[in-house]
């Protein structure tokens, strides 16, 4: 008998046995990565998952999925493993026992099966089908008082839309200690699987939220004592002259209160509403003259660049206490060679910092 034309049918040939699983042209519409050839799937001997009401995702990598699995936030329907000769061993073991423990069934695909699903994305022989990830309203966001910890700092991202440079950021928000993340709920880059991939998985363990007034709350975390820093390229003399917020360089900006660190958009940085709710604009000055076109910098490296330079002024710092340790310990004749080392780069340097900072 004739199929009728909507449905077609679709074979899944890592499987021990050739199933055959019907597919309607709804799951054409799957936006996501993997989306037709993720609905494709012999469901008939996996437990099934409920469906959010944006459909299930193909997150990819093995930190993301293993990340993921870790933190539980996620619906999880099934894992998909490159079939291999040789044995699973070190995190991809982990990642199998980890869903063996809970339940979820583990698909064996070829390579070129994954590379189908994943359209082509480094995918490291490790896929899950999962429910999307989305940011938390920030009114669920415990905000401590200024005076429970002077050395709070949370990250602000006002539309970022590239999921590549919001996953570099998260990742290094991650790394450097950012307490939150918030982000603008319009024109704003979601949390897809390449988010995540971006972010080594550091989205799946991230306190990530959102809100539809950024303005509004940047302006109610300054009446209660916070600070909130705002960014901008490096200003020319007549932008530095007009602007009626203090411009200053991130490195000579002291943290000695919670600060709100307040990132723009990729191509038109900061709103003007946003950028007046800001109290200081934190600025990085480059090391050459520019040629036009080349005056700002990518946001993400950007955001690496602010974060390390206020983060390393909290107390117990791992580079803080190392430099340190390799200045102040004589007795240690590794780290005298060290030290000596340590003295030398520029950056660490505490001759050349004051230097720079007296202007030579």
């Amino acid at each position: 008998m004739a199929l009728p034309p909507a449905v077609g049918t679709a074979t899944w040939p890592c499987c021990s046995l050739p199933l055959t699983r019907p597919f309607s042209q709804a799951t054409r519409r799957w936006g996501r990565p993997g989306g037709e050839e993720l609905g494709r799937l012999p469901l008939d001997d996996l437990a099934s998952m409920p469906r959010s009401a944006g459909g299930p995702e193909l997150l990819f990598g093995l930190s993301p999925c293993l990340l993921a699995l870790r933190a539980a936030r996620r619906r999880v329907a099934r894992l998909l493993l490159q079939a291999c000769r040789s044995g699973l061993q070190g995190q991809r073991a982990e990642l199998l026992r980890a869903a063996e423990e809970r339940a979820i069934p583990v698909l064996r695909p070829r390579r070129r099966e994954l590379d189908v699903l994943c359209r082509h994305q480094v995918h490291q022989g490790v896929c899950m089908e999962v429910s999307p990830l989305r940011p938390r309203p920030w009114a669920e966001a415990e905000v401590a008082r200024p005076g429970d910890d002077p050395q709070q700092l949370w990250l602000v991202l006002e539309g970022l839309q590239d999921p590549r440079n919001l996953g570099a950021v998260l990742r290094s928000a991650h790394f450097l200690g950012v307490d939150k993340v918030i982000t603008s709920r319009r024109n704003s880059c979601p949390l897809t699987p390449v988010v995540s991939k971006a972010s080594a998985g550091a989205m799946e363990v991230m306190d990530v939220f959102s809100t539809d007034d950024l303005a509004g709350f940047l302006q109610a975390r300054a009446r209660q004592g916070w600070l909130v820093a705002g960014t901008v390229g490096c200003p020319g003399p007549e932008i530095a002259l007009s602007s009626k917020i203090p411009i200053t360089r991130c490195l000579d900006f002291l943290w000695d209160r919670p600060t709100l660190l307040v990132l723009g958009n990729e191509g038109s940085g900061l709103s003007q509403a946003v950028q007046a709710s800001c109290q200081l604009l934190l600025t990085i000055l480059p090391g050459r003259q520019l040629p036009p076109g080349l005056e700002s910098l990518n946001v993400s490296v950007a955001a690496g660049i602010l974060l390390h330079s206020i983060c390393s002024q909290r107390k117990g710092f791992p580079v803080e206490r190392r430099r340190e340790q390799l200045l102040h310990d004589p007795q240690d004749p590794s780290a005298s060679s060290e030290a000596a080392r340590v003295a030398q780069h520029p950056g660490l340097s505490s001759g050349s910092e004051k230097k720079r900072q007296d202007g030579g």
